[in-house]
């Protein structure tokens, strides 16, 4: 099946047609779930750079942003 390009992915389009396409993907259940855990990542994180000394908050921060690009990258 050859999925629809458009603006706006079709009706009804399973997970595998969503997938297909890179702005779609966004809005399949897997990447809403990864989407949930950065934020909750990040969340955490915040929480722990509260009481860290400067240089720990820019360890804290560049380690999760590495690890959120990580769980957010394009493979399943």
């Amino acid at each position: 099946m050859r999925p629809f390009f458009g603006s706006a992915p079709p009706e009804g389009a399973s997970e595998e047609v969503l997938a297909s396409h890179p702005s779609w993907r966004r809005r399949t259940r897997s990447y809403r779930r990864k989407q949930r855990l950065v934020r909750d990542l990040w969340i955490v994180s915040g929480l722990m750079m509260l009481g860290a000394p400067l240089g720990g908050m820019l360890a804290l921060a560049l380690g999760t942003l590495l690890v959120a690009f990580v769980i957010l990258d394009e493979t399943p």
